[in-house]
């Protein structure tokens, strides 16, 4: 038996990685809105705070009524009651990764996290 998962993920409009990697702490989804298009609702969460990396292409996210621009290289991070909505640019599809985790889960990371081989 193996300790890891590995997919492949298309090119489709949203991919949720949960089940496709048996993700027991993380929802992680790929987007891919061409250009002009928009997540057709506004939403927020319970519990849970979203960290978005831009892969590719320009957009924006409406937060609280703000907007933000966003482009290539981008992370933002939203917190769980903040209303959100985000679209690709008039010119530009943007791609982009959600990672949805529980706000104020994270116990320890990186090295206090790790376990060292000898």
């Amino acid at each position: 038996m193996s300790n890891y998962t590995k997919v492949s993920v298309s090119a489709d409009a949203r991919t949720e990685l949960h089940d496709k990697l048996s993700l027991t702490g993380a929802e992680i989804s790929v987007n891919n809105l061409p250009a002009g298009a928009g997540v057709p609702f506004v939403h927020s969460h319970k519990s849970n705070e979203e960290i978005y990396a831009v892969l590719s292409g320009k957009g924006r996210a409406v937060i609280d009524g703000e907007t933000v621009e966003l482009s290539a290289g981008d992370w933002i991070r939203v917190s769980p009651s903040a209303k959100r909505q985000f679209s690709a640019a008039e010119n530009s599809p943007i791609s982009y990764i959600c990672i949805q985790v529980k706000e104020n889960s994270l116990g320890e990371y990186t090295q206090g996290d790790a376990v060292i081989e000898k």
